[in-house]
């Protein structure tokens, strides 16, 4: 575990230099640039740091932990105790044990608590990004297929899509402004999708301006604050409802998951 942890502070170390040399560059196309900066990790580092965040998340997620002193091998995602293949494709979903709608981080938060006994205040957000990060890459490619059934999944769904044309803050903003009316186009030199587009199909991924791993609740977050309004909780209904929108959307677009985690701008 140190080891991979010193491995992910020298790639971080890394991108902080290849960003640097970024900012000095002008209008770079986001994606060739990524796709760059992607090739120079693979050259100088033989890894990606995204890889290692997964590694270090398979091996929280076969540790026995916390005061039970369990693995959280018996997570259930919905396919079942420990069935991870798939299991990000049908997520945010209603689960009967917690009776809410959980997306994959929120999950991993009940499992830590449930399963290992840790309360809520005591787990670190790096590790719930870690084990999303190897939770996720088990649906690299993978189509996405959330598809809100259960009367629970269709009001996070319709909060979700509230809270997406919500205009609040000091600018008058809402996620439609940007994500619809700008859809296939750009902002600045950053490319636009709308959610039925597959906004959302590449998180968590890493992001080398940032220097770090970014899970779609952080990217919530992130377009929060761009805008100048304070960012939910994490873990909170409007995350997991935003997150529930977008994913519905993007089935409905017939998009897949790109290799996860990702690697991008």
């Amino acid at each position: 575990m140190r080891n991979r942890s010193l491995w992910i502070g020298f790639l971080l170390a890394l991108g902080l230099g290849l960003s640097i040399a970024l900012t000095q560059q002008q209008e770079v196309d986001p994606y060739k640039e990524a796709e760059r900066q992607r090739e120079l990790f693979r050259q100088t580092a033989g890894i990606l740091p995204g890889e290692l965040y997964a590694a270090q998340g398979e091996e929280l997620f076969a540790q026995k932990r916390g005061p039970k002193n369990a693995s959280l091998e018996a997570c259930d995602f919905g396919l079942g105790p420990g069935k991870l293949e798939g299991a990000l494709t049908q997520l945010p979903r209603y689960f009967a044990d917690t009776r809410r709608v959980e997306d994959l981080e929120t999950r991993i938060v009940s499992c830590m608590v449930n399963l290992q006994g840790f309360r809520p205040q005591d787990i670190k957000r790096e590790d719930v990004k870690a084990l999303t990060a190897f939770v996720a890459s088990k649906s690299t490619e993978m189509p996405i297929n959330v598809v809100p059934k259960t009367s629970q999944e269709i009001a996070m769904y319709n909060l979700g899509r509230e809270l997406w044309y919500h205009r609040a803050g000091d600018r008058d903003m809402n996620c439609a402004i940007c994500h619809d009316s700008y859809a296939g186009g750009k902002v600045r030199l950053s490319p636009v999708r709308s959610p039925r587009q597959g906004l959302s199909n590449e998180w968590p991924a890493y992001r080398f301006e940032a220097d770090k791993l970014y899970t779609l609740q952080d990217r919530i977050a992130f377009c929060y604050e761009s805008v100048g309004i304070h960012p939910p909780d994490h873990y909170s209904e409007p995350m997991i409802a935003l997150s529930t929108y977008m994913l519905a959307e993007a089935t409905k677009g017939k998009n897949k998951f790109t290799e996860l985690p990702g690697f991008t701008r």
